[in-house]
């Protein structure tokens, strides 16, 4: 009879009818699951529109033909890679469209809490191989993660010293001349927002720009205080002292220390030049007045970021004393 036939080959064996078996963990039930809103094409892992937006990627990195022009800022997404770097990203809702998960991924209490609150917000949940999270990253220490945020959406120079008066308090601004670390300027951010500045203003050229770096180094500051560039810096300090800012360089040959620093309750422009070339010349020249860190003997220099931080704590310490007289 048809079908009842004992041929070897012509019976299917035990334990390979397709569909659900028993004791499968109720595979119909798992495939309902939801799996969170659809992530953009250029997101999907083989999809062509990823394939062009990596190659994209790798163009500006390498200085090709098409890609960024020397010194500009970074334009396309960033992916905060690490498990602690991610969990405090996610808490400080900075911004970010999706979260990558490596497969067979050690889960652990950071793991769930990102996955957990990445749902709560509705940011895709990918999970891709390790070895694409190792290509996404540039080969970063990610543990297994990595949350991609969009491109940094930089201000105007004109709009921090509107949002400081729209507050209704001396403007106090933060300018980097030559800082090219992304960890640094993340630190600086940091320390900026702790001290109540109301904007951080950046070159066009020769200094950082907000990459995944600088998000991780500033905890998710940057999603808070606005960070400016300026096409030429020089030209921006001069428009700023127009507008009645003092503009006070951090430089380690200045005679007045910061000690005698009096003008700290008026509206102030903080420039912070690298760590080893310090302010530039014309820079330099535009400033009201420079002040120096006191340090003990054999100490050289600080980095941009501890310098900053010590400056800007100074003029906050003042401006509460003055606020309660």
């Amino acid at each position: 009879m048809a079908g009842n036939s004992r041929r070897k080959g012509a019976v299917r064996k035990q334990g390979t009818k397709k569909g659900q078996t028993v004791g499968s963990g109720g595979q119909r039930r798992k495939g309902l699951e939801g799996k969170g809103p659809t992530p953009p094409a250029e997101m999907r892992y083989g999809h062509p529109a990823q394939r062009k937006a990596n190659a994209r990627a790798a163009q500006r990195k390498d200085g090709g033909k098409g890609g960024a022009k020397s010194g500009s800022k970074p334009e396309g997404p960033e992916i905060i890679a690490g498990r602690n770097p991610v969990v405090e990203a996610v808490r400080a809702d900075v911004p970010a469209t999706a979260l990558y998960v490596a497969v067979n991924i050690d889960n652990d209490d950071r793991v769930t809490e990102a996955v957990q609150r990445c749902a709560d917000k509705g940011i895709s949940i990918l999970e891709i191989p390790r070895n694409e999270l190792d290509q996404k990253t540039g080969g970063a220490v990610h543990q297994g993660v990595g949350l991609l945020v969009p491109p940094y959406s930089y201000s105007e120079p004109d709009a921090l010293l509107t949002a400081a008066r729209d507050e209704g308090e001396p403007p106090l601004l933060v300018a980097l001349d030559g800082v090219t670390d992304p960890r640094n300027l993340g630190a600086v951010i940091r320390s900026a927002a702790a001290f109540g500045a109301h904007g951080v203003l950046l070159p066009q050229r020769r200094s950082a720009g907000m990459t995944a770096v600088a998000w991780r180094s500033s905890v998710g500051t940057a999603a808070h205080l606005p960070v400016a560039v300026a096409s030429n810096l020089t030209r921006q300090l001069r428009a700023y002292a127009e507008e009645g800012l003092m503009i006070v360089g951090l430089d380690a040959d200045a005679e007045t220390a910061l000690d005698d620093l009096n003008m700290a309750t008026e509206p102030l422009v903080i420039v912070v030049g690298s760590e080893g070339r310090g302010l530039s010349r014309l820079v330099r020249e535009t400033c009201d007045t420079r002040t120096s860190i006191p340090m003990a003997a054999g100490v050289e220099s600080l980095n941009a970021s501890v310098a900053s931080s010590v400056l800007l704590a100074e003029v906050a310490r003042r401006r509460r004393l003055a606020g309660r007289t």
